[in-house]
């Protein structure tokens, strides 16, 4: 049976808030092998209430074939805290960071939707966050805590095994409007997570954004390290050319020289890849654990980057829009789980 319930996200947040009124609201959705933690959009007690990522479908975790490939990668959060830090053995995450799973931002030229247009005390729009103030004229900062003026309208349906997440927004301020559908779905066989959107343009402004997926992959709570390899389907041109002695390409692979431990972290944009979707075909494995995923798309790259530190490995693959008044655009991406015999150490 499905059920629908509707949630109204208009309170604003001050700058600082991090610590949930009560329980974060979540949901489980499961098919055949998969069981999928979904966090649930909530301006007094959501899991996620930053205003850098998408707030639909954050994932707490997802589990298959006795893998968790999404755990939790920081253990705490606090408010004080840019991005993120390192406290001995602990990664403390500042609000705009502490998120988990596949996690989705919204940038234009790496801000929000009309903040450069936006005076000290003005608008600007982050999709799937809400109509956010401009405070003072400093630039945009994606750690940076908004408040929000406006949290526009969720509503969700869910059954067993997909939750469909709605939010619509208008910024009469700035001009920009939207209607934006993201269904999360897991499929049993073969084992798959389907992230489907739909951004309709409401407003009267153009939409030119790109949407990335930082995936902060951190399969069993395994460091980045030589089990561990990425794939995809185009000879890799690495910018910079080294990320000094951490990670190594070799055509289209990429892999770890050692294990990431301390402080240590990889960065490098990814080039090498065509117009074409069927170079949105990304492979992670690790060979240890003998289990991967494959991330693929219908839409074209039109940029790829890699991130890693001791914890997550993010590879992070961007998709380019311009959506007209009364247009909509549509993409999905596809996450498929495996598992392969293991390697001996």
């Amino acid at each position: 049976m499905k059920m629908t319930a509707r949630l109204a996200l208009g309170v604003p947040l001050a700058a600082g808030i991090c610590a949930s009124a009560g329980p974060a609201p979540e949901a489980e959705i499961a098919n055949g092998p998969i069981r999928v933690r979904v966090y649930l959009p909530d301006a007094n007690t959501g899991f996620y209430r930053g205003t850098r990522f998408d707030w639909s479908g954050v994932i707490g975790s997802l589990e298959y074939a006795g893998h968790d490939f999404f755990p939790q990668w920081f253990q705490r959060s606090d408010p004080g805290v840019d991005d993120f830090v390192y406290d001995g053995a602990d990664i403390v995450a500042g609000p705009c960071t502490a998120i988990t799973g596949p996690a989705e931002e919204f940038v234009t030229k790496g801000k929000g939707l009309g903040f450069d247009q936006a005076t000290a005390s003005g608008t600007f729009v982050k999709i799937g966050v809400g109509v956010l103030l401009r405070p003072d004229g400093k630039d945009y900062s994606p750690f940076r805590l908004y408040p929000i003026k406006d949290g526009g309208k969720w509503s969700l349906a869910r059954s067993p095994d997909s939750i469909e997440f709605r939010h619509e927004l208008a910024d009469s301020s700035s001009g920009y409007a939207y209607a934006y559908r993201k269904r999360v779905s897991a499929a049993g066989d073969p084992p798959r997570l389907v992230l489907d959107h739909a951004l309709r343009n409401t407003g009267q402004r153009i939409i030119q954004t790109s949407v990335y997926n930082h995936n902060f992959l951190y399969l069993d709570r395994q460091a980045p390290g030589p089990d561990f390899s990425i794939t995809v389907p185009f000879r890799i041109r690495p910018n910079p050319p080294s990320t000094s002695n951490q990670a190594e390409v070799r055509g289209n692979r990429i892999t770890f020289a050692k294990t990431l431990t301390g402080e240590a972290r990889v960065y490098m944009d990814i080039e090498g890849f065509g117009a074409d979707p069927k170079d949105y075909d990304i492979r992670i494995e690790n060979r240890r654990l003998g289990a991967g995923v494959r991330i693929t798309s219908d839409r074209p790259l039109s940029r790829m980057a890699l991130w890693a530190i001791r914890a997550p490995l993010s590879i992070e693959p961007f998709i380019d829009m311009a959506i007209e008044p009364g247009a909509e655009f549509t993409w999905r991406i596809v996450y498929e789980f495996y598992t392969f015999p293991k390697e001996s150490a």
